[in-house]
């Protein structure tokens, strides 16, 4: 109802857990960090706990995303279920074949058939149970059993349990003793600190549309934090009903009043908010696992231009290599790409087969073509490169810059913007496609004869975890040039992370100290460099006018530099 008062182009704060509105704060990161680190610690517990709302969905979900391909998972929703029908229920996720009425036996022998099989082929396996707090004590009990299914040197089974505080103080209970000394890595979920929850909010409203300043004024955002006490679904609920507010009224800016009447009608009591338990984080022993490699630190906080194939630092969430750079200016030249019109039929789905029937396009620099025909700014026909062209280099004078990388299906909603992957189709080397979409369940892609659509199961299954991608240098930034201080691309950059920032740090906060907040705001390695990968996710709080996997131009459609 707001979203044109505010020029959104959708619901910025519905608590439905959309992954393009993924925001993860440092808790969340150390969080995935914990999980990632107990799946590969070879058998026991891992726990996650937090309140309502504080995101442990969103956790576990970038933790499912980036289980390596060699684990099989099965995923556990209603935990309110007795012993047999828990096993059943594991079974029927990992694809065993067990009779409806067997026993807890012979369902605990099948499992262990299963897991010994899959230990031979390398393969490892997790069971994840979300809301376990609902647990029965039966239930832990047979939980801690099946951490006993192992080999000589190692557990066969994972298991992963995240639920609400309660889980928590259950394994603290006496008769909890022996399921509790199976847990090998736990984490409280906090909630979002003061500094944290203006970022938080100005994400998602970039995320939804926002170009131009936050509609919540500080005073506005200091009531928020302390109303919401920084848990995420709560800051959803106010804000959207603030906004409404703000609407009804046909103002522009939430105040701090708004907040509090929005408080009343969302919350009843303002101040009646849950107080949970205090939690000391654990050490972290995975600090290497933290949701990205690190990055080499050197001198400065402005990254050095280098080509894509050069040696590169890895970024975070995937390793990739910082691209060449140019100022703005020219058009873009492109590929003949099969267009999209109005009337044109969907997009066909393919299974898995007939993915590998298909073919990608011959080489990166095909692939870089088609990538350069979704941002054409004109609407004139498309531009043929000649045979063998260097596809980068021709758009460098654009101000339009090539990035290659590895990573995982989190970076690339993340990253939000078409990009090639590469692809094993058949025995023959990898070849890439363009992706143009990606949905909860589903993948758009662009080959050369044509747009499919596949399931993300089938995409996963055959992607290398390579990929690259075309992004906008900031404006004024010469070819291969280092971004000085006091520089336009440097003002440009400070202006954009101030204008995201709004006021959640000091006005003399240095350059570094301010990228590397940006960094924490965005699930990015925290190295206060200003990397490809974080001047990209600048783009995009900035609503710089990029092809986006949410909305991608066709080719033949206008696309204005905004910067």
């Amino acid at each position: 109802m707001y979203n044109a008062l505010f020029g959104l182009t959708q619901d910025p704060f519905s608590i439905a857990p959309d992954p393009r509105f993924l925001y993860m704060s440092e808790r969340h990161r150390e969080a995935l960090a914990h999980l990632l680190y107990g799946a590969q610690g070879g058998g026991g517990l891992v726990l996650l706990t937090g309140a309502v709302g504080a995101g442990k969905t969103t956790v576990c979900r970038c933790f499912v995303e980036q289980l390596p391909k060699s684990v099989d998972l099965a995923y556990v929703f209603n935990p309110a279920l007795s012993v047999p029908e828990l096993l059943a229920t594991i079974s029927d996720d990992f694809g065993l074949q067990v009779p409806a009425q067997a026993s807890v036996k012979a369902h605990v022998d099948a499992l262990n058939d299963f897991l010994l099989t899959r230990h031979a082929q390398g393969r490892s396996c997790v069971l994840v149970i979300d809301e376990a707090q609902s647990l029965a004590p039966a239930v832990l009990e047979q939980l801690r059993l099946l951490t006993n299914l192992e080999t000589d040197t190692r557990k066969l089974l994972q298991i992963v349990l995240i639920g609400q505080p309660e889980l928590r103080d259950r394994l603290a209970e006496p008769a909890m003793e022996q399921v509790a000394q199976r847990v090998i890595a736990r984490y409280h979920l906090e909630p979002l600190a003061e500094a944290e929850t203006p970022v938080y909010v100005r994400h998602r409203m970039a995320v939804a549309g926002l170009n131009g300043a936050l509609p919540f004024d500080d005073d506005a955002l200091r009531r928020i934090h302390r109303l919401t006490r920084g848990v995420p679904r709560r800051i959803n609920l106010l804000c959207d009903r603030a906004l409404l507010g703000a609407y009804a009224r046909q103002r522009n800016t939430v105040s701090a009043a708004m907040v509090e009447q929005a408080a009343r009608e969302v919350f009843g009591d303002p101040g009646a908010t849950r107080h949970d338990r205090p939690a000391g984080r654990w050490p972290l022993a995975a600090a290497g696992l933290a949701v990205g490699l690190g990055v080499a630190a050197v001198g400065g906080w402005w990254l050095l231009g280098q080509r894509p194939g050069d040696a590169g630092e890895p970024a975070a969430w995937a390793a990739a290599d910082a691209p060449a750079v140019a100022g703005p200016g020219a058009s873009v030249p492109g590929p003949s790409v099969p267009a999209m019109t109005p009337g044109t039929a969907p997009a066909p789905m393919l299974d898995a087969a007939a993915l590998v029937a298909r073919t990608g396009w011959a080489d990166r620099n095909a692939a870089w073509q088609a990538l350069a025909g979704l941002w054409r700014p004109g609407a004139e026909g498309p531009t043929e490169l000649p045979a063998g062209a260097d596809v980068c280099g021709r758009l460098a004078p654009a101000g339009i810059a090539c990035h290659e990388g590895s990573g995982t299906l989190s970076l690339l909603r993340q990253l939000d913007r078409p990009m090639w992957l590469a692809l094993q189709l058949g025995a023959a080397a990898p070849s890439p496609v363009v992706l143009t979409g990606l949905g909860e369940r589903e993948a758009d892609l662009l080959l050369p004869d044509g747009r499919v659509r596949v399931s993300l199961a089938t995409l996963t299954a055959r992607w290398t975890g390579d990929f690259g991608t075309l992004w906008r240098l900031p404006p004024g930034l010469a070819a291969g040039a280092r971004l000085d201080d006091g520089s336009a691309a440097a003002v440009w950059v400070l202006d954009r992370l101030r204008d995201e920032q709004q006021g959640a740090l000091p006005a003399d906060a240095s350059a570094t100290l301010r990228i590397q907040a940006f960094q924490r705001s965005q699930g990015l390695a925290v190295d206060g460099l200003a990397g490809p990968l974080t001047l990209m996710q600048l783009n995009r709080a900035a609503a710089v006018d990029e092809p986006r996997l949410s909305n991608p131009p066709m080719p033949g459609g206008p696309q204005e530099d905004t910067r």
